[in-house]
C-alpha cells in the first residue's frame, strides 16, 4: 500500500471509529495532499457526506478552484455514482481504489462509468490497491449485523 492509499485508509479508521461506514479519501497533487475526507453521512445526516465529496470539496478550497486536474484520487472503498460523477467533473486524472464495490460501485464494477466513452475525461486509470480495506469494511459490517442481532 503506497503512502496515499495508507492517508485514504488513516481516514477511513476515522469513519469506523465514529460508526461511520468505513470508508476514507485523499487527493494529491505534485506530491503533496490537497484533500482529505472520510464518511460523515450519518453525522452529518447529509447524503451527499461521502469521503470523496469532502475530500473534493477541502482540495477545491485548497486550490483556489474546482478544475483538479494532475490530480490522483485514493479511495478505500470504489466511489458510488455520485462521487463518479464528482470525480470526473473536477477533472482529477487517476482514481485509486483499494476495494471494488459489487453493490453499489460506480467506477467499474456495478455502473461501469469510467468505462463509458462518450463520458469526457472518462479514460482514468484504475487500480486496486489493498487487502486491508477490504477487511476493515468487512470487519465493520459483521460488527453491525452482530450488534443487530443482539438487539432483536
Amino acid at each position: 500500500m503506497n503512502k496515499y492509499m495508507r492517508a485514504a485508509f488513516s481516514e477511513a479508521l476515522k469513519a469506523y471509529k465514529l460508526g461511520e461506514v468505513p470508508v476514507g479519501c485523499v487527493i494529491e497533487k505534485d506530491g503533496e495532499i490537497i484533500g482529505r475526507g472520510h464518511n460523515l453521512v450519518e453525522k452529518s445526516k447529509l447524503a451527499t457526506g461521502h469521503a470523496e465529496i469532502i475530500a473534493i470539496e477541502q482540495a477545491c478550497r485548497n486550490t483556489g478552484s474546482w478544475r483538479l486536474a494532475g490530480s490522483n484520487i485514493y479511495i478505500t472503498l470504489e466511489p458510488c455514482i455520485m462521487c463518479t460523477g464528482a470525480i470526473l467533473h473536477a477533472r482529477i486524472n487517476n482514481i485509486h481504489i483499494g476495494a471494488l464495490d459489487p453493490v453499489r460501485g460506480g467506477a467499474i464494477s456495478r455502473v461501469p462509468v469510467i468505462a463509458e466513452e462518450l463520458i469526457p475525461g472518462s479514460n482514468m486509470l484504475i487500480i486496486e490497491e489493498s487487502r486491508a480495506c477490504s477487511y476493515i469494511l468487512s470487519r465493520f459490517f459483521r460488527n453491525l449485523r452482530i450488534k443487530k442481532e443482539k438487539n432483536k
